[in-house]
């Protein structure tokens, strides 16, 4: 845990300032709940093109809430710094639930990830995001850097299996009307 504070006292230290003090919690809100990444996938299963791009990402929008939300993160139960270190200013409302792993880092690189893997155009600029969430997230201290670089991996790790299924059940449905027809 020594290097995860230090990196926290580093970045409350170096680089907290006016401007991103109003930037991150605005990044961060980008996060909350996944809803942008939800509504992202949903907005690209309206369209015939996009529709294997926004079902990737919902697959794996799902199984990051399995297995962050409902598996590791009561299982590990690790307290967030803003609860063991009662001094830093919070600028944001203080977030219920345990620190481990990243839940917004996790939804965040597994949506991205699926489109990353699905070879979407708007796979850099949702990479992008998702890391500006991540780092917010310590930026807020609301995360130790473990907790965000844990949900960076679940996340790129179910984004790649989200797609893998979304490619797998395609090719699968395709065969089957081809082969009926």
């Amino acid at each position: 845990m020594g290097i995860d504070l230090g990196i926290l006292e580093f970045i409350q230290t170096y680089l907290r300032c006016d401007l991103l003090d109003g930037v991150m919690p605005v990044i961060t809100r980008l996060g909350d709940g996944g809803i942008l990444w939800i509504c992202s996938a949903l907005f690209l299963l309206m369209f015939p093109r996009t529709r294997k791009a926004g079902a990737a990402m919902a697959v794996s929008l799902g199984l990051e809430v399995l297995c962050c939300n409902v598996l590791l993160k009561p299982l590990v139960a690790r307290p967030r710094p803003c609860d063991i270190d009662l001094a830093v200013e919070l600028l944001i409302p203080h977030p219920e639930g345990y620190s481990f792993p990243s839940g917004h880092t996790g939804a965040s690189f597994a949506a991205a990830s699926a489109l990353f893997f699905g070879k979407n155009r708007f796979r850099i600029p949702a990479l992008v995001l998702a890391a500006l969430i991540g780092f917010s997230r310590l930026y807020l201290y609301v995360h130790y850097p473990t907790d965000v670089l844990a949900g960076a991996l679940v996340g790129i790790m179910l984004g790649w299996l989200g797609n893998m299924l979304v490619m797998s059940i395609g090719e699968k449905l395709h065969e089957k009307l081809h082969v009926s027809v």
